[in-house]
């Protein structure tokens, strides 16, 4: 028998889930995270899960990880000294930027630009100018390159990242540089903006491969070590990477293109969201993943993730494609405070993490925090991650007490109600961000919730949003892991070509986007994928000609054959009425084509719980005071693996499992699916309300 393992690291727990190939079986495993080096809890939990299913680590075949270093090294501000190298006349490039101003009531506040990951200090110019059509104008003059990268030498830099004007159109500058830079400053990582991003824009694709060159160091040193330790201790397993667009990427790739790993994390929930979907009978679904540190939420239409061109972390947004994810610090950890200014209570973004944790966690912690809050209201059971973590009710109170005493309220269940509820209401505002002000109405969408704490705010979330059913998974707080497990290689190409439609024909498009796709299928070939099992997917970027902003429309295979063209500007003047309610009379435009291949996904056995007709009675393990809408209600406790097919839970109920616990608020009512998803709804909602199932 092979196994392959799906590994997320979180910012309070690692999730690790194991399955057989063969059958199809999954084992679980959740440990606490340890941030100062991922790759101890990575190990502790691949140990620990393989115990579990009583096999060797020897028999792993493959480990797919999503990881949170690059995206840390960003956040922290934690990544390496970065020179950069340009063309004379733009070294202010990075600090000049993009200009925003905030629009509405928020005008007259004054954004701080952030500080470039690249000093202006750190930034030279050489001599060269290459033209937008890819001409040389002007020679790259060796001598004086030789002579600033001495410069960047001498000031200590740790990276070096070069982008040149027009380089996405001609990269032979950028490659000399290059070459050189390995001659003049040794082996320090160096990155190529033709490489990293080859599309227009100078400022976009500069600030892309500055970030790359600042987390590429600690990227290459986190892999490497995991690839170390993983052999080391047994396993002759293949290491592999998810990048932010939801695809597997081989270690190799990801050390060397950091930047498209930013949402990597996030990425492996949306990718098994849409594979537990399926298995429900639900095409669209809005996600939220609640861990312990904040909440990422995306958006599904018809199983497919939306995908965006932009991905934004702390106050850096780069152009990488990613899963359009966006994140709330609004997690189990996040921390409840009263600030002296305003005295109204505030819930995140701070948390209190793996280490200490929330006061309940019994390991130092003493500020109140959503967990905190939970446990005070009844809806945590007194141990978690399968008796690996166990809850101090006690500390809970003295924590969230703190609270009450703060904003006067009468009761610590009264300061945990309105911990919990605001908590809510910051997700619910993240939830908008995805839906509504994308043109899309909720309520038209399922609600699916994972994470370790989504399930417990699943229900409120499903009230505030009106999404029903809301769906909660088989192993909700390793779903994440269960994306990393089963999704597929992936890489894609890229190329600027400023076109009017008038200016191209059908077989040059067809010419184009079949080049991209030979180009990104090459490192699925090297990685030992047979070309039959690939798959070609096809996009661009239009606007109307004199437009300062694209819309990416896909391109189906079958269309290339014909009147392409046509298609495409169909396609793009519905998605731009959609979006901004008109069309324009102006030309239509290409301005980049992409191609992405990707390998097959990875067989995984569908569950087919038994049926067991309405009455869960045979899961019920006992009653449980909870607090609910200002009162105590008698509540039941069900043990979830013993959950058949179309039982029907009816609130108040708790559903606790090894990695997570689910909440059914009264007049709500959880029904099994036979994939294993509970459904949420009102008990006065007709059964196909919402996303129909």
């Amino acid at each position: 028998m092979t196994f392959r393992l799906g590994v997320d690291v979180g910012g309070t727990f690692t999730d690790i889930l194991l399955i057989n190939e063969d059958t199809g079986e999954s084992f679980r495993g959740k440990t606490s995270s340890t941030p100062e080096d991922q790759s101890v809890g990575v190990l502790r939990g691949i140990e620990q899960v393989c115990r579990t299913a009583g096999i060797g680590t020897d028999q792993v075949r493959a480990v797919l990880h999503g990881t949170t270093v690059a995206t840390n090294a960003i956040l922290e501000k934690k990544g390496a000294r970065v020179g950069l190298v340009t063309t004379r006349g733009f070294r202010q490039i990075l600090q000049i930027a993009r200009s925003f101003v905030p629009g509405g009531l928020a005008g007259w506040i004054i954004w701080p630009k952030p500080e470039p990951l690249a000093a202006l200090e750190d930034t030279v110019e050489v001599t060269e100018r290459i033209g937008s059509d890819g001409q040389v104008v002007l020679e790259l003059d060796e001598d004086d390159v030789r002579t600033q990268l001495a410069r960047l030498r001498d000031q200590g830099i740790q990276a070096l990242s070069i982008s040149f004007i027009n380089a996405y159109a001609n990269d032979r500058h950028e490659v000399r540089v290059a070459e050189i830079a390995a001659e003049v400053l040794g082996d320090i990582p160096v990155s190529r903006s033709s490489a990293v991003l080859p599309e227009l824009r100078e400022y976009e694709r500069t600030l892309t491969t500055v970030a790359n060159a600042y987390v590429q160091g600690q990227v290459s040193r986190y892999v490497g070590n995991l690839e170390r330790q993983l052999h080391g201790s047994g396993l002759d397993a293949d290491l592999s990477i998810l990048r932010s667009d939801g695809g597997l990427v081989s270690a190799g790739i990801a050390a060397d293109s950091p930047v498209s790993l930013l949402l990597s994390g996030p990425a492996g929930g949306v990718t098994g969201a849409a594979w537990v979907a399926e298995q429900a009978g639900v095409e669209n679904i809005l996600t939220f993943d609640m861990g312990g540190t904040s909440t990422d939420v995306a958006l599904i239409q018809g199983l497919t993730p939306r995908v965006g061109r932009e991905t934004t972390v702390g106050d850096l947004t780069v152009r990488a494609t990613s899963l359009d994810v966006r994140t709330v610090g609004a997690g189990g950890g996040s921390i409840a405070h009263v600030p002296q200014l305003t005295q109204a209570l505030r819930v995140g973004p701070q948390s209190a993490g793996a280490v200490p944790g929330p006061a309940s966690y019994g390991q130092g912690g003493t500020e109140p925090t959503v967990t905190d809050a939970d446990v005070v209201l009844g809806y945590l059971p007194p141990q978690l991650a399968g008796g690996e973590i166990t809850l101090d009710v006690e500390a809970a109170h003295a924590a969230v007490k703190s609270i009450a005493e703060a904003t006067g309220l009468p009761s610590v269940h009264a300061a945990a109600e309105g911990i919990y509820d605001i908590v809510n209401e910051n997700i619910f505002g993240a939830l908008k961000l995805v839906s509504t002000q994308q043109g899309f109405d909720p309520r038209d969408f399922a609600l699916m919730a994972f994470g370790g704490a989504g399930p417990l705010h699943a229900n409120a979330l499903g009230i505030l949003t009106g999404a029903w059913p809301v769906i909660i998974p088989p192993s909700p707080g390793v779903l994440a892991a269960y994306g990393d497990a089963t999704t597929s290689m992936r890489d894609e190409a890229v190329q600027t070509l400023i076109r009017r439609f008038g200016e191209l024909t059908d077989a040059e498009l067809r010419d184009l986007l079949h080049g991209l796709a030979g180009t990104a299928r090459q490192s699925l070939l090297e990685a030992g994928l047979p070309e039959e099992d690939l798959t070609v997917t096809y996009a661009v970027d239009l606007r109307y000609h004199g437009q300062g902003f694209e819309i990416p429309v896909t391109v189906d295979a079958v269309d290339l054959e014909g009147a392409a063209l046509d298609v495409l500007r169909k396609a793009f003047d519905a998605e731009h009425d959609r979006l901004f309610n008109f069309l324009l009379t102006n030309e239509h435009e290409l301005v980049t084509a992409r191609a992405t291949v990707s390998g097959p996904r990875p067989e995984m056995a569908p569950t087919v719980l038994a049926e067991g007709g309405e009455d869960p009675s045979a899961a019920a393990r006992r009653t449980h005071e909870l607090w609910v809408e200002g009162q105590e209600v008698e509540a039941t406790i069900y043990d979830r693996h013993k959950l058949l097919a179309g039982n029907v839970v009816t609130g108040p109920a708790v559903v606790a499992e090894m990695d997570s616990t689910t909440l059914v608020l009264p007049g709500h009512a959880a029904t099994v699916h036979p994939s294993g998803s509970l459904l949420i709804r009102p008990i006065d909602a007709p059964a196909d309300s919402g996303s129909k199932d």
